[in-house]
């Protein structure tokens, strides 16, 4: 793909696309096959191998939760709009209702790059025609206000669900406890968030030892107190949100009936959160 070293995302957005292209069934998501590429197969086939195998299924998980959810919600007629916080390539638009409203929001590069991708698409015939806004945000500056009146201006009053995942985990707690503030500013009573986080715990199986020594040789050098990690807690004290429903990736294994492959030392467990604002 001429434009992904441009962009400099493949280990990221690509990524876990590809993932969840790996096993549809459980994924639900017969459209991310479109951002797979050769250079991003092999950086799978190397992840699955150094770091763990079982993270095709933990995306998987992950992907088919919150579109389950977010189904259940527009069937109830609770959301009438989806904020997806660094949206990467994920093709939410194109497995919910179509009369949903998206607002997509990540780096410049990145939305840019998938704008044009999804014209493309849809000019060929091959995705149906959506209601995207999309938004090039860089959280390195003072991007609140603006970013504010822009979405503002989309949605309006109607009531929204906003959805962060694969994202907290890079990030500090000064900047997730800015984000959730903006959330909070940006929602009615009675709107949602969806969070994907990890627990302290991670940091002592075998499988973020092999996640950080592969960080260190495909992306920069880290350390594991670059890493973010959040307890329940966080989200059980917000004073603004109720938390409604917390799953992990063994929970829905047991929901979704998918045999776990691997034992906990090689598993990188992720934590899904639903929370109500009161």
């Amino acid at each position: 793909m001429e434009n992904e070293k441009n962009i400099g995302v493949h280990e990221t957005a690509f990524v876990t696309s590809a993932f969840r292209a790996c096993d549809e069934s459980l994924s639900r998501d017969k459209l991310a096959r479109l951002w797979r590429n050769p250079k991003t197969e092999e950086w799978i086939a190397e992840y699955l191998d150094q770091v763990s195998s079982e993270e095709i299924y933990t995306h998987c998980l992950r992907n088919r939760f919150f579109m389950d959810t977010i189904n259940n919600l527009i069937a109830s007629q609770a959301i009438e709009v989806l904020i997806n916080f660094g949206s990467g390539f994920s093709m939410y638009p194109f497995l919910l209702q179509k009369d949903l409203i998206h607002i997509e929001i990540d780096k410049p590069e990145i939305v840019g790059y998938k704008k044009e991708k999804i014209i493309e698409w849809q000019r060929n015939g091959i995705l149906p025609k959506r209601t995207i806004n999309f938004i090039g945000v860089d959280f390195s500056t003072d991007y609140r206000n603006k970013l504010q009146s822009k979405i503002d201006f989309i949605k309006g009053k109607k009531s929204s669900f906003i959805l962060i995942e694969g994202v907290l985990f890079f990030l500090t707690i000064a900047q997730t406890d800015s984000l959730f503030s903006f959330f909070d500013t940006i929602q009615e009573s009675g709107d949602y968030i969806g969070s994907a986080s990890f627990q302290e715990s991670l940091k002592d199986t075998l499988a973020f030892e092999n996640l950080l020594n592969f960080f260190n040789q495909k992306v920069s050098k880290t350390d594991e107190n670059d890493y973010q990690t959040l307890p329940d807690s966080y989200y059980q004290s917000n004073n603004h949100y109720k938390l409604i429903d917390h799953q992990d990736y063994y929970s829905l294994s047991a929901l979704y009936e998918h045999k776990i492959q691997q034992q906990k030392q090689h598993i990188l467990n992720e934590n899904f959160y639903i929370l109500r604002k009161i």
